[in-house]
C-alpha cells in the first residue's frame, strides 16, 4: 500500500502555482489507479491555510503544513528542511512535487535527507497491477525512457504542462502544523528582495498561447546587402508586445554574443530553445529565420501547432517539423502582422 504525498509550496500571495494544480492532477490519478492507497497534501509558504482550501476537495486523507516566515520565500536550507518534516510525518512512499524553479533546487536534498531516491523532469506516471513507472526524456528530448523503482520514499519532480491543472473546489482543510524548528545553521542565507523585469521587457511567459522563435536570419545581412537590427528589434518586441507571447531563440542566434557578433539586446540564453535549452510546451509555434539544425528543433516538439516563416523553402527547420511554412520575408511578414494586430 502507498502513502502518496502531494508536495507542493506556496506563491509570495499564498496562492499555489498553476504547475502545482497540474501536478495535483497527477497525484489524484496515481492514488485513484493504486488500491490501497491514501493521498495526503503537504503545504510549505509563510501562510498555507488559504492554498489548503483551495484544494481542500482534492481527495487527501490529511493536510499537513510547514509554515511562518521562515519559509515564505525560496531558500535551499529552509525548503530542503520543511520538505523532510513532512515527508516524515506523512510516512510517504511516494512524494510527487511540482518542478519549479525553488523545488527542483530544494527536493533533491530533501530526498537524500529522507533516505530516499529521487526522478526529475517526470512526463508521465502509469500504475499497472500496482507497479508505478514514469517517463522521461533524455539525450535532450530524444529518447523516451520509461522506468520503475523498488526503493522508498520515491521522490518525483514533475514537469509543468504535462497535466490539466486540476480545478478543485474551494473548501475547508482541516491543517495540521508540522513542528519544524527552523536551526539557526538554516538562516545563512538572507532573502532581501527580488528583482525583476518591468511587464515592458518580460520576454518569457511560461503560460503565454505562443512561442515565438527567432534565428539568427533576423541579423544577417538582408536583401538590400546591410543588417537590420534596430528594425528586426523593433517587429519582434511590437509582436510580443502586442501578442502576449513568449519568446524563444535558436542556439545559433544567443551564441552571436560570444563570438563577437551584432546581437538582439533583449535576447539571452534563457530564451533558448532546444540543444540544452528548454522544451516549453505553448499551444502555438511561430518559427522566423530559423535554420534546419536538428538539435534546435527539438526544443518545439511540444508545440501543438507549429508554423514558420523563411525564405528557403527547404529550410530544415520547417521541412517535417512545421504544419505550415510561409514561404516569405520574415521581415515584411512581422511588419505587417503587427500593423494588422493594431487595426
Amino acid at each position: 500500500m502507498e502513502t502518496i504525498l502531494y508536495l507542493v509550496h506556496t506563491n509570495s500571495d499564498g496562492s499555489l502555482p498553476k504547475v502545482a494544480l497540474e501536478t495535483l492532477t497527477a497525484a489524484k490519478d496515481l492514488a485513484a489507479k493504486l488500491a490501497g492507497s491514501k493521498l495526503i497534501a503537504g503545504l510549505i509558504g509563510e501562510k498555507t491555510k488559504a492554498a489548503a482550501d483551495a484544494i481542500a476537495g482534492c481527495g487527501a486523507v490529511k493536510f499537513l503544513t510547514v509554515e511562518g516566515p521562515d519559509f515564505g520565500a525560496s531558500r535551499y536550507a529552509s525548503d530542503a528542511f520543511a520538505a523532510e518534516k513532512i515527508v516524515k510525518a506523512a510516512g510517504a512512499t511516494l512524494v510527487l512535487a511540482p518542478a519549479t524553479s525553488r523545488f527542483a533546487r530544494a527536493i533533491p536534498g530533501a530526498a537524500k535527507r529522507a533516505g530516499g531516491s529521487i526522478d526529475t523532469h517526470v512526463s508521465a506516471i502509469q500504475a499497472d497491477g500496482g507497479k508505478v513507472q514514469i517517463s522521461r526524456w533524455f539525450y535532450r528530448q530524444r529518447m523516451l525512457g520509461i522506468m520503475s523503482r523498488s526503493s522508498r520514499p520515491w521522490f518525483l519532480l514533475v514537469d509543468p504542462g504535462v497535466f490539466e491543472a486540476a480545478t478543485e473546489g474551494v473548501g475547508s482543510a482541516a491543517v495540521e502544523k508540522v513542528e519544524a524548528a527552523l536551526p539557526e545553521s538554516c538562516r545563512r542565507t538572507q532573502v532581501v528582495g527580488i528583482e525583476s523585469p518591468s511587464a515592458g521587457t518580460q520576454t518569457i511567459r511560461p503560460d503565454a498561447k505562443l512561442l515565438f522563435v527567432a534565428g539568427a536570419g533576423w541579423t544577417k545581412k538582408q536583401s538590400d546587402g546591410q543588417t537590420h537590427l534596430d528594425d528586426a528589434g523593433k517587429h519582434i518586441l511590437g509582436f510580443l508586445a502586442k501578442s502576449q507571447a513568449s519568446l524563444g531563440s535558436s542556439k545559433s542566434l544567443v551564441d552571436l554574443s560570444t563570438e563577437g557578433g551584432e546581437v538582439l539586446n533583449f535576447m539571452s540564453h534563457l530564451n533558448q530553445v532546444g540543444q540544452t535549452g528548454s522544451t516549453p510546451r505553448h499551444p502555438k509555434g511561430l518559427a522566423t529565420c530559423c535554420h534546419g539544425e536538428e538539435p534546435h528543433v527539438v526544443g518545439w516538439r511540444f508545440i501543438n501547432e507549429r508554423r514558420a516563416v523563411n525564405l528557403d523553402p527547404n529550410c530544415g527547420w520547417a521541412q517535417g517539423k512545421a504544419d505550415v511554412l510561409y514561404v516569405a520575408d520574415a521581415f515584411k511578414v512581422m511588419e505587417k502582422l503587427n500593423e494588422l494586430l493594431v487595426s
